[in-house]
């Protein structure tokens, strides 16, 4: 029988601590959450290795290191209502919820979305809300959100998702920028968005994240 609690143990020593995460919600997080039940059973063995991966439908899990980069740049507080987008099959709004006040879990594949709100529901995180809908249009009706995180790259971020965001609020997203990616983290003041470089990272886009295309003759 696989041990899954010292796969997970020594994920959070060889690919969190060493990346210079090291807030204690986080780290205590992703010691509890079950990564294994949040992945298809022909991924289950592979569900701690240091590598994205691909749940099908066109999402996938981040990386470790890359998921937690992204948790500690945006700084989520106990007080703080999240829209986690692209949630696949729970994993990454079962860790968020773990220190949030709550989370709305936006997912496009309804069969997916099901089995996300099965996933959560039996990990006991009761306070996670899986939503099927479209991942660029959000979650107007549980807005607004004070974070907003991405599970995926972006090229752009719809202004849907921008308007959603609380005044003071934060989105954090990897950016795909010519093959390279970066993890910013974005603020919004007086209705205006602000981005600080958070870590370098890599990630697929997202359907419905890619900046159009104009072309010239």
């Amino acid at each position: 029988m696989t041990d899954f609690l010292t796969r997970r143990t020594t994920m959070v020593d060889t690919q969190i601590r060493p990346a210079d995460v090291t807030k204690f919600p986080i780290i205590d997080a992703m010691l509890q959450v079950r990564r294994e039940v949040f992945v298809p059973d022909h991924l289950r063995e592979t569900a701690y290795a240091d590598a994205i991966l691909d749940l099908g439908h066109g999402r996938m899990i981040l990386e470790p290191r890359t998921f937690a980069k992204m948790l500690d740049a945006v700084d989520i507080q106990g007080n703080e209502l999240v829209l986690d987008l692209g949630c696949g099959l729970g994993y990454s709004s079962a860790v968020i919820g773990k220190f949030s006040e709550a989370v709305v879990a936006i997912e496009e594949n309804e069969d997916m979305a099901a089995e996300a709100e099965t996933n959560l529901a039996a990990e006991g995180c009761l306070n996670v809300a899986v939503v099927q809908g479209i991942l660029t249009e959000g979650a107007a009706q549980h807005a607004p959100f004070d974070v907003i995180v991405v599970q995926g790259a972006v090229e752009h971020i719809p202004e849907p998702l921008i308007a959603q965001l609380a005044e003071g609020g934060r989105i954090v997203a990897v950016f795909s920028q010519k093959g390279q990616g970066v993890v910013r983290v974005g603020y919004k003041t007086d209705g205006q968005m602000s981005w600080r470089f958070a870590c370098n990272a890599f990630a697929p886009v997202l359907n419905g994240f890619v900046t159009e295309r104009s072309f010239a003759l």
